[in-house]
């Protein structure tokens, strides 16, 4: 079995045995067996941490159903061969070459050295960094909800932000909070974390501890990815926020009633949320047309490599970019502080955006047709959403029809294994040729 057919069989399986635990008696409000299709779409939005949902999460579901519910969020937010290697160091066992393969696929690590401290170092960042929000966002929900309920609210939307799933114990979302100062701030800052990816996070850490360092021999350098990967997402958020403000503050039906300051509060909440978070603050469902333009375009570019959101990625975005300014100057390499790309992550590049395009595309004309009832707009919104697994919607979601349910399945698990590892999966591993053909020039563009 290939690597790319073990991820992606594993994630199915992770979602098989979520759908029967959330169909179970126990796992249910009511008491009585779960519907399949609903079992489905909320097993496979967790697992995929997309959020998107078909029945209200804090009243469909049993505390045993949350409890599910958010196990297989924090498998799915770190990955199932994260998880299961680390389960394996757990049993004191060695995982070989091909694990390891599996687990660089999944994590989108160029190297293999020091796996084991990896694994373990993203386990105790999640937790530590979970648990300190937990307990921030417990204190806050405590004043409205009590103790008990408080602490459980805190526990589910810190790892939900955390893991940028999205999935909220509230009907309307965070919108009762859009003027918290607190909860969005840790709300945003739990989403921008997970979503820069751990190798990011703990490269920061490293190098905040060389800087206090002062016997070491050697300069700690940030790698490339880093920097593409933190002014990359800088930029996003800050043109994203300014992008939501323009479009929404005259829009009576998103910022009503919100004075200046709560206004750049609700736009900077949702040009983070819209980096595949899905919570949200305000009625997307009121948004103008250029606010749902400008968030879908967000949706698409989504978080960063080897974090827990979807997307094309940051730094995919940062080398199409490059690479059209290269072609621009003339330039025959693609240079990003004074470092050059190699050719083979610039054609990977252009392929994931591609077969991404492609994939919206296709199935937007699917749902089109299985539910022409919904407005363009709304079908392209939800279908990016599910793609990107932001789990921001217009509102449509419940009301689909079961094959329009079942295509979004399909879209969000697709978004999250990756379109290039999902065909690889199919295909088999690649076999490069050795093969070399003569160039000829041909028009372009």
């Amino acid at each position: 079995m290939t690597i790319a057919r073990t991820i992606c069989l594993g994630f199915i399986a992770v979602i098989a045995v979520g759908t029967l635990l959330l169909m179970m008696p126990f796992s249910t409000e009511t008491g009585e067996w779960g519907d399949f299709v609903t079992s489905l779409f909320t097993s496979t939005s967790a697992v995929c941490v997309t959020g998107l949902i078909v029945v209200d999460t804090g009243t469909y579901f049993s505390s045993w159903g949350e409890f599910f519910l958010l196990c297989l969020i924090q498998v799915g937010g770190l990955g199932y061969m994260i998880t299961t290697t680390f389960l394996i160091l757990l049993m004191g066992k060695k995982f070989d070459f091909r694990q390891k393969l599996a687990m660089k696929e999944s994590f989108d690590r160029p190297f293999l050295q020091g796996s084991r401290n990896l694994i373990i170092s993203v386990f105790a960042t999640t937790l530590i960094l979970e648990s300190i929000a937990a307990f921030a966002l417990s204190t806050i929900f405590i004043q409205d909800y009590g103790f008990f309920q408080g602490v459980w609210l805190g526990i589910f939307h810190a790892i939900s932000a955390w893991n940028n799933a999205g999935f909220s114990l509230f009907e309307d979302s965070l919108m009762g909070y859009k003027t918290s100062i607190p909860l969005n701030l840790i709300i945003t800052v739990l989403i921008i974390g997970g979503g820069i990816g751990y190798q990011v996070i703990i490269e920061c850490f490293l190098w905040i501890i060389d800087k206090f360092n002062r016997h070491a021999h050697h300069k700690f350098d940030l790698s490339l990815n880093f920097k593409v990967v933190i002014r990359t997402t800088a930029i996003l958020l800050v043109l994203g926020s300014i992008a939501f403000f323009l479009t929404e503050s005259h829009n009576s039906n998103t910022f009503d009633n919100l004075s200046l300051s709560e206004k750049l509060i609700a736009s900077w909440f949702q040009s983070v949320s819209t980096r595949t978070a899905g919570f949200n603050t305000i009625d997307i469902s009121q948004m103008s047309i250029a606010g749902l333009f400008v968030s879908i375009g967000l949706m698409f570019v989504g978080a960063s490599p080897s974090g827990t959101g979807g997307g094309i990625k940051t730094t995919t975005l940062s080398i199409l970019l490059n690479s059209t300014r290269a072609v621009l100057r003339g330039q025959e390499k693609v240079v990003m502080y004074k470092r050059e790309v190699p050719v083979s992550l610039t054609l990977k590049a252009m392929a994931v955006v591609f077969g991404s395009g492609v994939t919206v595309v296709t199935i937007t004309l699917i749902m089109s047709l299985v539910d022409p009832g919904f407005e363009f707009i709304a079908i392209l919104f939800e279908v990016v959403s599910a793609f990107a697994t932001v789990g921001l919607s217009t509102g449509i979601t419940g009301s689909l029809s079961m094959l329009g349910k079942l295509t979004l399945v399909f879209t969000m698990y697709l978004g999250r294994v990756g379109v290039l590892l999902f065909m690889g999966a199919i295909v088999g591993d690649p076999r490069p040729s050795r093969i070399h053909y003569p160039q000829e020039n041909l028009l372009v563009g």
